[in-house]
């Protein structure tokens, strides 16, 4: 994990690029207020939305990326980065993180205010993060939070559909809890095969997660431990002998209660997976794949990087 000082005070660190979800987020979190904020700080900032066609062109007239929105943002973000020459990845992003989940945001310890995330970018810290690379899949090439089969695709499509409307982003995550958990009730184990760093680890699953975040989905926590900047992903596995136990913990949350549940977890460098099943997710998109289609996967460490807030 490498972390350098940001030196933002110098004057040829004064240009902020604001690229900004305005679906995303409260009045506090609109364009002009988010825009004052930045400039409050003494920075140049230079807006531009994702609801417009022209945000993808990022040129080099700025010093550093304030990503605004939730995960899908990010990943949008970043998917223009990593397109690229390898020479020009290394701008510094910021997040102001608000979606519903902020998996990513959580994961590298940053605040959900905006104001102090804003306030703190002039002491900030550069954290290397990497990324999984894919291979055998047109759609993604790419992933920034997880890889997936299992019960998250089925989820993802369910709230995808729903047509309940949420007064607030903890309201949707509670309602896609107890969607999960309806899930899982109903979900049977797959067979999965699985080869990590050339070690055969297959079996039957009702969740087989690549992870390079420590949450997905609802703010479920899979890999409490798991550092997107330590070179390596971690493989989070359910077989079927835990899916009652498992159960149980979705009720915990969904009552507002921590269950700790031991996750069967893997270190991996490169991985080969097959599933049973032709649904999967790459972060928050949902693929329709070939049955018992192989993929691969692996670690891509230290391509990108972002600011986080200095130790206290």
């Amino acid at each position: 994990m490498l972390l350098l000082t940001v030196l933002i005070m110098k004057k040829e660190m004064q240009v902020a690029r604001l690229i900004h979800n305005p679906t995303a987020g409260d009045e506090e979190h609109k364009k002009d207020k988010l825009i004052e904020l930045i400039e409050a700080e003494g920075f140049q900032c230079r807006y531009s939305s994702t609801k417009k066609k022209d945000w993808e062109e990022i040129e080099d007239d700025f010093d550093f990326i304030i990503i605004a929105g939730g995960d899908g943002t990010v990943r949008k973000v970043v998917k223009e980065i990593l397109k690229r020459d390898s020479t020009e990845k290394d701008i510094p992003l910021a997040l102001l993180p608000l979606g519903t989940a902020n998996n990513f945001a959580k994961t590298l310890g940053i605040p959900l205010e905006p104001k102090k995330i804003i306030a703190s970018l002039k002491t900030s810290k550069i954290k290397s993060i990497d990324i999984g690379r894919i291979y055998n899949i047109e759609e993604s090439n790419f992933f920034l939070e997880s890889f997936g089969f299992g019960i998250f695709p089925y989820l993802m499509q369910v709230m995808k559909k729903r047509e309940e409307e949420y007064d607030s982003p903890e309201a949707e995550v509670q309602g896609a809890l107890k969607k999960l958990h309806e899930i899982i009730l109903k979900y049977e184990s797959r067979k999965c095969k699985l080869e990590i760093d050339d070690t055969d680890h297959s079996g039957e699953f009702i969740l087989a997660e690549i992870m390079n975040t420590k949450s997905i989905g609802p703010n479920l926590v899979l890999a409490p431990l798991n550092d997107p900047g330590d070179g390596e992903l971690e493989v989070v596995l359910i077989p079927e002998k835990q899916k009652e136990k498992f159960i149980e913990c979705i009720s915990c949350l969904i009552q507002g209660k921590q269950e700790n549940f031991q996750f069967y977890t893997l270190q991996a460098k490169k991985i080969n997976i097959s599933w049973q099943g032709t649904h999967a997710h790459v972060d928050d998109k949902i693929l329709k794949l070939e049955e018992n289609k192989e993929i691969k996967l692996e670690i891509k460490p230290g391509i990108l990087n972002f600011m986080v807030p200095a130790e206290e």
